[in-house]
């Protein structure tokens, strides 16, 4: 295996951990949900609620791809559009009551993944991995002055 190899293996590790996240969801009782959900799940403010725009660039997604996930899960039930407060041409994407038990069960059943992660990588290489990880998908934050 050389270096070429990365890019596969980065997409195949994230296959298999999209498919345990499915799994997960499946077992807690959503099976309508998809991992690429996460995605407004776990970037919204579960309070008061957040705009498509933010969303998006929280979820590092284009704004056209954010609406097309909160669209699917508006007609889910899980979310809704409501008017911003702050500007009237402005909508805030909020959880429903079923959204915020939904939201819930993602940090579950991330938690549950990562744990089992953990433990099969053992402490050191998880931390080395999420170190690898971090370093990829924000270099800039990594940078040495």
């Amino acid at each position: 295996m050389d270096g070429s190899d990365l890019p596969r293996l980065l997409l195949e590790a994230h296959r298999v951990l999209a498919a345990d996240l499915d799994a997960e969801l499946a077992d807690r009782g959503y099976p309508d949900l998809r991992p690429g959900h996460a995605a407004v799940f776990l970037a919204v403010d579960r309070r008061s609620g957040t705009r498509l725009t933010e969303l998006a660039r929280r979820a590092r997604m284009t704004k056209q791809g954010m609406m097309l996930t909160v669209d699917d899960l508006e007609q889910r039930g899980y979310v809704r559009r409501v008017p911003d407060p702050e500007d009237a041409r402005a909508k805030l994407v909020r959880l429903t009551a079923r959204g915020r038990r939904v939201a819930a069960e993602y940090r579950r059943a991330v938690q549950a993944i990562e744990q089992r992660q953990r433990r099969d990588l053992g402490e050191r290489r998880y931390e080395q991995l999420r170190e690898v990880l971090e370093r990829i998908v924000a270099p800039e934050e990594h940078e040495v002055a």
